[in-house]
């Protein structure tokens, strides 16, 4: 397996801004690794949310994480400025490959990327159901290729 390199704000579509907490400094000094799934997830559904494409309490379907991971490069620390780019990698019938990276204020080079895969439910049974209508104008907006 040959080791990645870090992608550059170039790579993404979106971004948002992230603030960084105290707590989320571990015993080293620095934003210890689980963290930065919190922040991945945070993009994915900030990005939802502000595209009005999910209602986290009563839609009928709903995005279950199947697989994530997360290649680092460089620290963060509170109280770094932090922002985070999404992607859509790929774009199937009912499932999603985001693109997820953290950049910290002023660098072009992703501090740590990683990749999360959604499969779309129907809340009420868990049977996976397509992605149509707006959530997947939405998401095609972030496709890359």
């Amino acid at each position: 397996m040959s080791k990645p390199t870090a992608e550059t704000l170039n790579d993404y579509v979106a971004f948002f801004d992230i603030t960084t907490r105290w707590m989320d400094n571990d015993v080293y000094g620095h934003v210890n690794n689980v963290v930065y799934y919190s922040y991945f997830d945070s993009i994915i559904n900030q990005y939802m949310i502000e595209k009005d494409v999910l209602d986290i309490h009563h839609g009928d379907q709903i995005g279950l994480m199947v697989q994530s991971q997360c290649h680092y490069f460089a620290s963060i620390a509170f109280p770094d400025k932090i922002s985070g780019g999404i992607r859509v990698n790929r774009l199937g019938n009912s499932s999603v490959e985001y693109g997820v990276a953290i950049f910290k204020e002023g660098q072009e080079s992703a501090c740590a990327q990683g990749s999360l895969t959604h499969v779309f439910v129907q809340r009420d049974t868990q049977v996976p159901s397509a992605i149509t209508g707006e959530l997947r104008l939405a998401l095609e907006s972030l496709l890359v290729s």
